[in-house]
């Protein structure tokens, strides 16, 4: 559900707005939905623990400020699948995560249905430690925003209340960074100012124990007596750093104060040093020092030692404090719980780059490390397209989030308990927020990340339910991702958020082999860019004909309207298209002008590779909006390919014979040309 708010509210006022608004939930009839910001954030997250270690799943949907920082870093046709990954990576890395929605399920099997915990948390990189960069960058695409704003997504709240975070790279820097900045300096206590008689007389009292105890170190006696009230108070002779010392025991925290007053006015070789061992149990100290320069050295080295630990305890509660919603995070890998989400590659990438570290530069490096932190992730959304009976139950509709919730999930959207027999088969769902727990409400905000994340979780119940799963024999002890019924969808992801390729999390293979384009026919794939714009994907088929023959191109595909992928019959026709336009752009003469591909070579900027070049392209971090400008900004230059892979002698002597051809055939143009010159010459005379 979504709510206009007023802003600002104080943060307290707020807290109590949201509680009356969970309170309520089921009298009123709207969705119970758990809204967190950073002024609830650390009273919310006490109960979430709670809720995911007793959780048989935990579902979990992202809403970001943009999915592409270009058009043609969309998922095209011809993307293969690690390519595909590079286009994930430059999203997760370039976009926001704005809100991000977590929904612990657990199995009642007293009520005999799933109890879920939906939460809601605004979440932003705000500036939190002092050395952080000058600001947090992202990338905000207009029609996502455009997509929140019509869907009332709270942006005050989301910039004023969204809950800070750091990933676990970010606090190791910290961590390091603070060691590195970390100055030794000494402070200097004020005096303490004796008006009272009780502390006149204790140190005059100190004052002569303390004077009995030096003289008996300095005339050597073998007793060196301590200190002794004959109350709680006492000093034991003990050595410090090698030197003579008396281990305070018993006094007040007044008192030493009063004790350091009497060293300083009276004692010069005497020192007051107050520790804290491992076990966090402070210790103070009288110590004699021979010289000065031994009492400097002491001093120094000592008061320095505090204050660096002081510094870092300080650091560490702001790095702590600072770490905010990846907490939450570390909850659900800690906890090895089930993760589920719907079309969720993209999600679980932000994951990865916002709350673990930097992304790997590959998709077989991404997905062994993200199995590390997450062995079991579900996809829906390849569990409704690939499990025949529950396709087929989806009657070839669209398996989006909310079309998927509409046909399985019914009764639970329209909070109804029908006594129609198909809707009684299916799972029941409660939902329980703040202790409040109830069965009817009104459909909540779709598009927002909580609300999004119980249904991911209500169509995962529901298909499990389809595949056979009988909730009603469940024990705790039992766990879904272990299932044997599972075992065909865990960990298998979509790679990309358009296609149907899909990755295996725990082998790293990918069935990406796109419909239109196996993986053995990418090396007959041509990029080309900056060719004139008013070129379409038709003729320039037609110049590339005309060139190598009628059927050495099999289609044409446009990025934009800046560049083009050309797919030949064969990879050996990639040869020749490359090795050929580089012949053309260092001839000055008549025949670049009169052979087909001059339309395409017009303006002399036209840039052409094969299909490692356009890998290249999309692994920068780079994003011009039109392609040409990327290929030219990143330096990617036009290439050709002398050998192509596994051609044979008699492959070889064709291709040769072919650029004998044009070659012949360029000498015959260039002749005509001269000849066209010689009669007109001759007729002016």
């Amino acid at each position: 559900m979504r709510r206009h708010k007023r802003w600002p509210l104080r943060p307290l006022a707020s807290a109590l707005a949201r509680s009356r608004f969970c309170s309520s939930a089921a009298a009123a009839g709207a969705f119970p939905l758990k809204h967190v910001t950073r002024s609830n954030f650390e009273m919310t997250l006490n109960d979430l623990r709670s809720h995911v270690k007793a959780a048989d799943f935990v579902a979990i949907d992202l809403e970001m400020t943009g999915v592409t920082s270009a058009p043609w870093r969309d998922s095209l046709e011809f993307d293969r699948y690690d390519v595909r990954y590079l286009k994930v990576k430059d999203s997760a890395e370039k976009f926001a995560v704005v809100q991000f929605g977590v929904c612990p399920f657990r199995w009642d099997s007293r009520t005999q249905s799933f109890v879920s915990h939906p939460h809601n948390f605004f979440v932003f990189p705000r500036q939190e430690l002092t050395f952080d960069p000058p600001a947090h960058e992202f990338l905000c695409q207009t029609t996502s925003m455009d997509f929140l704003a019509k869907y009332q997504f709270d942006f005050n709240a989301c910039i004023h209340e969204g809950i800070s975070y750091l990933s676990r790279r970010q606090e190791e820097e910290a961590s390091k960074r603070y060691d590195e900045e970390s100055v030794d300096s000494v402070v200097e206590t004020e005096d303490l100012k004796l008006v009272r008689l009780a502390d006149l007389l204790f140190s005059e009292r100190m004052k002569k124990r303390f004077n009995e105890w030096r003289s008996a170190l300095l005339h050597g006696s073998s007793e060196s007596p301590g200190i002794s009230s004959g109350s709680t108070e006492s000093a034991e002779t003990v050595f410090y750093h090698m030197r003579p010392a008396l281990s305070l025991q018993g006094f007040t925290s007044h008192q030493l104060r009063v004790i350091k007053l009497v060293l300083r006015k009276h004692f010069g070789d005497l020192v007051y040093i107050h520790t804290n061992d491992k076990s966090s149990c402070s210790k103070d100290f009288v110590v004699y020092t021979d010289s000065e320069s031994d009492k400097e050295n002491l001093m120094v080295s000592l008061l320095q030692k505090e204050a660096k630990d002081e510094r870092k305890r300080v650091a560490e509660r702001k790095i702590q404090s600072a770490i905010g919603f990846r907490q939450v995070i570390d909850l659900l890998s800690s906890e090895k719980k089930l993760i589920v989400g719907h079309n969720c590659f993209l999600d679980i990438a932000h994951v990865y780059s916002k709350f673990v570290g930097p992304l790997p530069s590959t998709a077989e490096k991404f997905v062994a490390s993200i199995h590390d932190h997450f062995p079991y992730i579900v996809d829906t959304k390849i569990l409704l397209n690939v499990n025949p009976m529950l396709h087929q139950r989806m009657k070839k509709s669209s398996t989006s989030l909310s079309s998927a919730f509409s046909l399985l999930c019914p009764q639970i959207e329209l909070s109804s308990r029908s006594s129609d027999s198909i809707l009684q088969q299916r799972v029941k769902i409660d939902v329980e927020v703040d202790n409040v727990r109830c069965s009817n409400w009104n459909a909540g905000g779709k598009h927002e990340a909580g609300y999004d994340a119980f249904m991911t979780g209500c169509i995962f119940a529901q298909a499990c339910s389809h595949l056979g799963f009988d909730f009603k024999h469940h024990s705790e002890s039992e766990n879904l991702a272990q299932n044997e019924k599972l075992d065909k969808y865990i960990n298998r992801l979509y790679l990309s958020w358009t296609r149907g390729d899909i990755i295996d999390l725990r082998t790293s293979n990918s069935n990406a082999e796109n419909w239109r384009v196996s993986n053995s026919k990418y090396e007959n794939i041509v990029l080309i860019w900056n060719f004139p714009q008013k070129l379409k994907a038709r003729e320039i088929k037609e110049c590339i004909c005309k060139a190598l023959g009628s059927t050495s191109v099999t289609s044409v595909y446009h990025l934009d309207n800046t560049a083009v992928f050309v797919l030949f019959k064969n990879s050996e026709l990639v040869s020749n298209f490359l090795k050929l336009k580089q012949q053309l752009e260092s001839d000055d003469g008549p025949v670049r002008i009169l052979h087909p591909l001059s339309k395409i070579l017009k303006g002399g900027n036209t840039g052409a590779a094969d299909y490692d070049a356009y890998k290249e392209i999309c692994s920068s971090h780079i994003s011009k909006i039109l392609f040409a400008d990327q290929a030219e900004t990143v330096g990617v230059k036009s290439r050709t390919r002398p050998n192509p892979k596994g051609e044979t002698s008699l492959e070889t002597e064709r291709r040769e014979n072919m650029v004998a051809v044009t070659d012949k055939a360029s000498d015959l143009i260039d002749a005509f040309l001269a000849n066209r010159v010689d009669v007109k010459v001759a007729r002016t005379n």
